[in-house]
């Protein structure tokens, strides 16, 4: 008995390290800028042995979800759509910041109340889907999430 409950194991061994094995988003939250717009920022962790992009998201809060970031164009900051999605390289992070790359969802359903919950399919074309659970927190400061790396006292200013 003792020999097939350790077979069992190891069989489960593998499936258990493919749990590792993957896209994951941390941190997720949500913030509206007015009653029909609104954006998610997170933290994307590749943990697969090859490159992933970011291709697409989709949620039933909004009748869009697109892919921006900020650009400076003629010393102004401006938000532009990215239409190839967003690379993570493998074993590597990627933040979706304010002022930065970050999720835009277009014709809210519903206005973005602080403590719901809205729902997004994050799709990374071969690297597969990921469902991802973010807070609505409209008061959450723009640097009030620690992505395990130091910022100085600069790298918001004017976002």
């Amino acid at each position: 008995m003792k020999t097939l409950t350790l077979a069992a194991l190891a069989a489960l061994m593998p499936v258990a390290a493919l749990a590792h094995d993957g896209m994951h988003a941390n941190d997720a939250y949500a913030r509206s800028t007015n009653p029909m717009v609104g954006a998610v920022f997170l933290e994307l962790e590749n943990h697969r042995e090859v490159d992933c992009t970011l291709q697409s998201a989709a949620s039933d809060a909004a009748e869009r979800v697109e892919l921006h970031t900020h650009l400076e164009e003629d010393g102004v900051m401006k938000m532009t759509r990215i239409e190839d999605g967003i690379p993570v390289a493998a074993g590597q992070t990627h933040a979706l910041d304010r002022g930065g790359d970050h999720i835009m969802m277009l014709g809210l359903t519903t206005p973005l109340t602080d403590g719901d919950t809205v729902t997004l399919t994050l799709d990374f074309g071969d690297c597969g889907t990921e469902t991802v659970e973010a807070v609505v927190d409209n008061q959450r400061a723009a640097d009030g999430h620690d992505h395990g790396h130091a910022h100085g006292a600069g790298d918001h200013a004017g976002h």
